[in-house]
């Protein structure tokens, strides 16, 4: 297996799908030039443009990074609300690194620049639990020889691994 570790992307996978958890944590990378890949990739380049932009803490790279009222305000940006609960896990799982890391004075907002709305998200000791079951889970995924059963699921229809999955 060698050095293996979760990062805040295999979070995100993972509460989408398992599949996708194993697919990256094996480098198989979905299509680049998946359309909802290339407008989430200008998102991430255009949106929010004062702000502090993608930095790299450990495997986490954090969209956007500020200070705000005294904290460390890291923002997470998504092309929509539809996947909410993945992008929210996400962010929690920055925050729970960061505070890993001894950064606890530290805050979380979900961005979804094309419905012009954020979302405070904070780490509780109930979210930090279901991230530590989480990650166990990942592992577990990523040490298994072949992915999961492909699972036809509301996701599927958008995404950029459904050739792999369903040809």
């Amino acid at each position: 297996m060698g050095d293996k570790k979760v990062s805040g992307t295999l979070i995100w996978y993972y509460y989408i799908c398992p599949r996708e958890v194993w697919f990256m944590s094996h480098q198989i990378v979905p299509d680049q030039h998946d359309e909802n890949i290339e407008w989430g990739r200008f998102l991430h380049e255009n949106a929010y443009s004062r702000s502090k932009k993608e930095v790299e803490v450990g495997k986490n790279k954090l969209d956007v990074v500020t200070t705000k009222e005294g904290k460390v305000l890291v923002g997470e940006v998504k092309k929509t609300s539809s996947y909410k609960k993945s992008a929210t896990m996400q962010l929690l799982y920055y925050l729970y690194s960061l505070k890993q890391q001894g950064i606890d004075n530290i805050k979380g907002e979900l961005l979804f620049p094309e419905e012009k709305r954020k979302e405070v998200v904070e780490l509780t000791s109930e979210a930090e639990e279901e991230l530590e079951r989480a990650v166990k889970h990942i592992f577990y995924i990523m040490a298994q020889e072949k992915p999961p059963l492909a699972n036809k699921i509301k996701y599927c229809k958008k995404c950029a691994y459904q050739e792999l999955c369903w040809s």
